[in-house]
């Protein structure tokens, strides 16, 4: 069930609860004030964090723009027609899309939609760093091991190498398994 945070001035909501729930958000949790929902973003994961500017305590723009660099949700802020263009330049950097009251519902649903869009991608690019980064960390972690048997061992580095292929072939385990073992054999911190 995808959880959205509604922030705005009047604590009815009006007809953005219904439109989140609409847009398919099973949940919809509200705060008054940027102070009430940056506690809530500290306790809570929300798919979507919705900021119907001004608040009662801030522009809304801070809290967004906070929001989009330490939570994976989609940001949208919605604010007037007069100030739309110059706080969309203002957190668009953010990565927080700016829609301009009073809007459509269609305009409303597009709106969610892209920050929905833009949250999977954020996902997938996270998801894809995290597994680059564990094979940089397992390619560093073979060099080091074939570095310690070039040491110790006088291997060459093509030995080296085919020495470890064929301990993970022979042993059934991941290179970098077989390299963590060469490493506390031969290097001792």
């Amino acid at each position: 069930m995808m959880t959205a945070l509604l922030v705005q001035r009047s604590s009815d909501g009006g007809p953005l609860p219904d439109l989140l729930k609409q847009a398919g958000y099973g949940q919809v949790v509200s705060a008054c004030s940027g102070a009430r929902a940056r506690q809530l973003v500290a306790r809570q994961t929300f798919d979507l964090i919705l900021c119907n500017a001004p608040l009662q305590d801030e522009t809304g723009e801070p809290f967004c723009c906070d929001c989009a660099a330490r939570t994976d949700a989609g940001v949208v802020l919605i604010v007037g027609r007069e100030r739309a263009g110059e706080v969309g330049e203002r957190v668009g950097h953010c990565g927080v899309f700016t829609v301009s009251k009073p809007m459509s519902q269609p305009l409303f649903f597009q709106a969610v939609r892209m920050a929905q869009i833009a949250r999977q991608r954020l996902y997938t690019l996270r998801r894809e760093n995290v597994e680059l980064q564990k094979k940089i960390e397992e390619i560093r972690l073979v060099d080091r091991a074939k570095c310690a048997l070039i040491q110790y061992l006088q291997m060459s580095e093509p030995q080296a190498h085919r020495y470890l292929e064929k301990q993970a072939m022979d042993m059934r385990l991941t290179r970098a398994e077989v390299a963590r073992s060469v490493l506390q054999t031969y290097e001792k911190e």
